[in-house]
């Protein structure tokens, strides 16, 4: 195939893709028995999550991996490096849990981030009113809605755009644990997603949760903080449900519910790294300018 029949061909897809808007694709229908089987699947991870925060002397996700891959992963983690794995979660039992008619998209990741503290991280993550400014271009709305202790309920609308552009309106329940100073994990359950058609235009509005594209019926997330010498590492894990990939659209939903999960939350974590550069060194400005000089001694004039 010659290069310009291929550049002409690339070129034909995407007028066409742009021509395809996320309400003009065939709609898809969250089954019960769809639901049923993610929630069979969170429940696993969950109860292998447990298990492992209760390890002695091991508390993030990759301090569990084989030695030599541990002290790799935590060697390029200080060196800048983001940590991005694919994981699948099997029943008690060992056996793949099927997902009829839609597919389970489970990523983690991990970043370490220098002169940052547990402390800082948590309160970055708890500023949900200003998440739309620390995690744009996905997030572009953010409020807390209402918060218990460590108990929150929080809003988000989110835009997912590769080849076409999906907005949705998001709510969470989002719980915290405090474990020591020095360790704490979260978990992040989605209460309600709704698919918005005629984003930003007079006529928006929401399109029958359950009964929509499909690009995410689910999503849940899990945190763990810890403090290191040197800085604050953070590991986050993911779990979303979206529609399974319809015959004959795969060129053009396949990319998007397959590749925005592992996208969307290296973003995070590298977002989650920059704010809380930013926030260390204001800190650290902040607090050089409340030092106050010792009085300049001056000599005593002669008598």
């Amino acid at each position: 195939m010659s290069a310009a029949f291929s550049s002409l061909g690339f070129a034909a897809a995407v007028m066409v893709s742009a021509a395809f808007q996320a309400s003009n694709l065939p709609g898809a229908e969250l089954k019960p028995a769809t639901a049923a089987a993610f929630d069979r699947y969170v429940q696993a991870a969950q109860a292998r999550i447990d298990r492992e925060l209760a390890r002695p002397g091991g508390f993030l996700y990759i301090e569990g991996l084989a030695p030599a891959r541990r002290d790799e992963v935590l060697h390029n983690l200080r060196e800048g490096g983001i940590y991005i794995e694919r994981l699948e979660t099997r029943d008690a039992a060992g056996n793949e849990i099927e997902i009829p008619d839609g597919l389970v998209h489970h990523w983690i990741g991990a970043v370490f981030v220098p002169g940052s503290t547990v402390a800082q991280a948590i309160a970055l993550a708890q500023d949900y009113n200003h998440h739309q400014d620390t995690y744009r271009p996905e997030v572009i709305g953010s409020r807390l809605e209402r918060r218990n202790g460590n108990d929150f309920k929080v809003y988000y609308r989110l835009r997912k755009q590769k080849v076409i552009t999906v907005t949705l309106n998001t709510w969470h329940d989002v719980e915290y644990f405090r474990v020591d100073d020095s360790h704490w994990h979260g978990r992040s359950a989605s209460m309600r997603i709704a698919e918005v058609a005629d984003a930003g235009q007079a006529g928006e509005h929401e399109l029958p949760v359950g009964n929509d594209g499909g690009f995410l019926w689910r999503l849940d997330s899990w945190w763990r903080y810890e403090q290191m010498e040197g800085g604050d590492a953070i590991e986050a894990e993911s779990v979303s449900l979206t529609r399974d990939i319809p015959t004959g659209l795969g060129w053009l939903i396949g990319p998007f519910v397959t590749s925005i999960p592992k996208e969307s939350l290296r973003m995070t974590l590298e977002n989650t790294r920059q704010a809380l550069r930013a926030r260390a060194s204001a800190e650290t400005r902040s607090t050089n300018a409340r030092v106050i000089p010792a009085p300049r001694r001056t000599k005593k004039p002669r008598e």
